[in-house]
This record gives C-alpha cells, sequence and structure tokens, in this order.
C-alpha cells in the first residue's frame, strides 16, 4: 500500500484523480480512535487485499475544518473509500483490520 498526505484540498482532489483506488484517511491530534486507527492500517497495510491501493492521510488540523465540513464528514477518525474518484463507502470511527480488509475487496475490481 502507497502511502500519500494531503495538505491542500487541492492535493487531496489530485490525488483521487491520479489513484483509481484510493482509501482516505481522516485524522486529527488527540484522538484515542485515531491513533488505534493507525495500528489497524499498519496491520494491513503488507497485505494482498491492500496491493495496488493507495492509503491518502489527510490531517483536519492541517486541511482545515471548513473543507472536512465540506465532504459531510462529522467526526475522526473518519475512512472514505474511493474507487475512480467515486466514493463507495464511508467508515466512521475505529475500524478492526478485518473491518478494512474487507472494505478494501469493495475497491478492487472482481
Amino acid at each position: 500500500m502507497q502511502i500519500l498526505h494531503a495538505a491542500t484540498p487541492d492535493a487531496y482532489r489530485a490525488a483521487l484523480r491520479d489513484h483509481p483506488a484510493v482509501l482516505v484517511d481522516f485524522h486529527k491530534d488527540n484522538c484515542p480512535g485515531c491513533r488505534m486507527l493507525d495500528m489497524s492500517l499498519a496491520s494491513i497495510a503488507d497485505s494482498p487485499r491492500a496491493a495496488g491501493i493507495v492509503l491518502l492521510k489527510v490531517h483536519l488540523e492541517t486541511i482545515g475544518d471548513v473543507f472536512f465540513r465540506s465532504l459531510g464528514l462529522r467526526q475522526t477518525p473518519t475512512l472514505l473509500l474511493i474507487r475512480d474518484g467515486q466514493e463507495v463507502a464511508r467508515m466512521a470511527g475505529y475500524q478492526s483490520p478485518k473491518q478494512i480488509g474487507e472494505a478494501l475487496a469493495s475497491l478492487m475490481p472482481a
């Protein structure tokens, strides 16, 4: 799994445009669920289900609350699964490695 970071809305949109399968991780500082989610993401990063998927890390304090809310997001952590620029799924709160792996399967073509 390739890991990218988006610090601006333009960088976010460019990553979605440039990569067909993206798992977006919206996170912030002082968020226990975000730290737990990082461990889940790290545990599946090298798994076969993560092959070909880009993990786009978006730090809420950097990108800004206005952009975050413009996407209809309300809490961190939130994962978005994006396929060919379109949102496939949204997962709010902590997700286990198993839940993430199952969601990643929906990103890749059959």
